[in-house]
């Protein structure tokens, strides 16, 4: 199971994202044309709690059948010939990391040992119990910088095993932000902010390059909420009132350090944030001028998926673009 969005004509053109705000769905017809259908399904508060521990899907039964939902909304058939998706995972239940040697083989067989080796002091599960996947970065004269990504394999088992149970396949698994990068058209540099109301991830890529991936787990300021709380009407609630919550701080903290590396690395200010996850791009861009992040430099904050990236059939009433960046880069890559 490869856990990096690499480009590959034998993807299945369906994606499907699990979060503990919901599960959204989508499908394209070929690599790169925007998303043709798009459904998605309510979770209640508390039935997944991501993280690096076994126990990530703790209402097995609702959670399956939101992911039947999902895909069913596209038009899908549970138990058919064509039920394999991409399945898209927390990053809360994911670890990335990027790694430097002085040198790596170029035969996968070789360099995985040796990523899983460095892995070891880098971890807080057994990496020799992990999924683990790796893709180089660079490779210079000076060395060779690997991205790697690693889940514990009980973890990847719940969230597989629960969208078997629904009647479809995972046949990819992508981490939420690696997803969503895999959107960001190549050329500058650009700062993606993945935030929903567990958790924040930044990111900093250029030239389909990452340079910088980061996340913070937040879980601790959701704690109290009635578990039958839909998750998605939880996360309406903490936008309106974000002020008076420790989630905007966080937030805006977790942007302000991904700026300040943005400019110390690459000599330049960020001037735009592309917004992926379910807080959404308006909700974050109030965050943001409130606490005055880069507020002097004109800082501005655009959705990652545009308009253009749905066909004009798709439905998206129920499904606000903020929630489509995974689901997006999934099918582009």
């Amino acid at each position: 199971m490869n856990l990096l969005p690499k480009a590959s004509g034998n993807r299945p053109r369906v994606a499907c994202e699990i979060t503990a705000q919901g599960v959204v769905a989508g499908q394209s017809a070929i690599a790169g044309a925007p998303l043709a259908d798009v459904a998605r399904a309510e979770l209640a508060a508390g039935a997944l709690s991501p993280s690096l521990k076994p126990g990530n899907v703790v209402d097995r039964v609702a959670v399956s059948a939101a992911v039947g939902r999902a895909l069913e909304g596209l038009g899908l058939r549970a138990n058919s010939s064509h039920a394999d998706i991409t399945l898209i995972v927390p990053d809360a239940a994911v670890r990335v990391l990027l790694l430097d040697f002085d040198a790596l083989s170029s035969k996968e067989s070789e360099a995985l040992p040796i990523v899983r080796f460095r892995l070891k002091k880098l971890l807080p599960f057994d990496a020799d119990d992990a999924m683990v996947s790796f893709q180089i970065m660079s490779n210079s004269k000076s060395g060779v910088r690997v991205l790697a990504v690693a889940i514990p394999r009980d973890v990847l088992n719940e969230y597989e095993s629960v969208v078997r149970e629904a009647g479809f396949e995972p046949g990819c698994v992508l981490p939420s932000t690696l997803a969503a990068l895999a959107a960001v058209e190549d050329g500058s540099a650009s700062l993606l902010v993945n935030a929903n109301s567990l958790g924040v991830t930044t990111a900093i890529v250029r030239s389909g390059i990452l340079l910088l991936h980061r996340s913070v787990d937040m879980q601790e300021h959701t704690d109290g909420v009635p578990a039958n709380v839909p998750a998605a009407m939880m996360e309406a609630s903490i936008a309106e009132d974000w002020q008076h919550v420790p989630l905007g701080e966080e937030i805006a903290q977790a942007v302000n350090v991904a700026a300040a590396y943005f400019e110390d690395t690459l000599s330049q200010p960020p001037h735009l944030i592309l917004s992926a996850g379910s807080l959404g791009a308006e909700v974050l861009s109030r965050i943001l001028t409130a606490s005055g992040v880069a507020q002097a430099d004109g800082l501005r904050v655009r959705e990652l998926v545009d308009s253009k990236d749905l066909l004009a059939g798709a439905v998206t009433s129920s499904v606000p673009r903020a929630w489509l960046s995974g689901v997006m880069g999934a099918l582009r890559a």
